[in-house]
């Protein structure tokens, strides 16, 4: 779950992570009005949910209100990478001596919350990972304890700061990989972390994407799930228990066990086929699952085929065979289908669909080879 960095700043503010004053504007007044309460310079910066903001003009210095309300007009409405602008945020700006990169991931490699910082800051750390991969430093937190102030004031030196400056690098470090696990994010991210004239670090910039799995237990950041974030079939995949990334490819794919539709894309693509979405139905899919799921896969316009792959364990391979012959006369449109069933009751099952006239397997190998030949012919 993305959100903005006005919604970010705040949850810094929060942590302890000093973040400059702002406000969120929805008119250029708006924007005029904040920054004469300001009284100083500020930012005017475009709030959409991608980057490269700076370079398709969403971010202005306005020296005052006049001009701030002149950048917020400029800004409003314009459309970033696909997101139409319509709030802006407007923070008191910063003089600059230094740009830090800092970043906390959750890192499955090393099992640990990962502090990744580079002196290279304001740029995007992916080019910084490509050009000059040396340049990041790293520290892997545990989770249980957080990151040692020992292994934050190492990364401090590192990045070139003095004794006053690595004091408070240490405190935003630590309450930085803090706030990764207090939130369940998968990542959070100030980009630049600045270092002022005078020796005062500052996060200028909030990135936070919080883990999906993990927002049930966070009632007030579910609160701010943006709608703009999610296409229809993904809202519906979300409401419906249904784990769903939408792919390039045109061979839709329903499968019950996140192993099982990974394993799944990988023998798709060996074969010369293209998966179109990666979707884990769960474990106790029933036939209303199954309808929505088929329709969640049918909403992608590319879909010329769907593949539905089942191990039936806890899901009855008969239940799910009378629950795709239910759908598919229930569906907004109709595509081949291809179906793979083993498991429980996987005779009566195969003899379903194959009575329903279905193309029924129990090898997934050959369940592939018939539907990249379906999506070939």
């Amino acid at each position: 779950m993305k959100i903005h960095e006005y919604q970010a700043r705040d949850l810094f503010a929060a942590a302890g992570i000093p973040v400059p004053a702002a406000q969120v504007a929805t008119t250029p007044a708006e924007a005029k009005a904040i920054s004469a309460e300001f009284g100083v310079p500020v930012v005017v910066k475009a709030q959409v949910l991608t980057g490269g903001r700076g370079k398709a003009g969403g971010v202005k210095l306005a020296a005052n209100p006049d001009e701030a309300e002149s950048s917020a007009r400029d800004i409003l409405g314009i459309d970033i990478r696909g997101f139409k602008v319509d709030k802006v945020l407007v923070a008191v700006a910063s003089d600059i001596a230094t740009e830090i990169y800092l970043g906390a991931i959750v890192d499955r490699q090393t099992k640990s919350v990962l502090l990744m910082a580079s002196a290279e800051g304001g740029v995007e750390i992916e080019e910084t990972a490509r050009t000059n991969p040396e340049a990041i430093i790293k520290a892997p937190a545990d989770p249980a304890t957080g990151l040692a102030s020992h292994q934050a004031r190492a990364v401090g030196f590192r990045l070139g700061l003095d004794w006053p400056q690595v004091r408070q690098f240490d405190s935003i470090a630590r309450k930085l990989v803090r706030a990764v696990v207090d939130m369940d994010a998968s990542l959070a991210e100030i980009n630049p972390l600045i270092v002022t004239p005078e020796g005062e670090l500052r996060a200028i910039d909030a990135k936070v994407t919080i883990d999906d799995s993990g927002v049930f237990r966070h009632p007030d950041l579910a609160e701010l799930r943006n709608p703009e974030e999610e296409t229809g079939p993904e809202r519906d995949a979300r409401e419906g228990g249904i784990s769903y990334v939408k792919l390039s490819g045109n061979i839709g794919c329903m499968v019950n066990g996140a192993g099982l539709a990974m394993a799944l894309l990988d023998v798709i693509q060996l074969h010369g086929g293209e998966p179109a979405n990666f979707l884990d139905v769960g474990g106790g899919a029933d036939a209303d699952q199954v309808r929505t799921a088929m329709e969640i896969i049918l909403a992608d316009p590319a879909v010329e085929l769907v593949l539905v792959n089942i191990f039936g364990g806890i899901t009855r391979c008969d239940d799910v065979a009378t629950g795709v012959v239910a759908a598919t006369s229930q569906l907004s449109r109709s595509v081949p289908l291809v179906v793979r069933l083993v498991g429980t009751n996987e005779e009566e099952g195969l003899r379903i669909l194959k009575d329903a006239g279905i193309s029924a397997h129990r090898n997934m190998v050959e369940a592939v080879k018939a539907a990249v030949a379906g999506v070939s012919a």
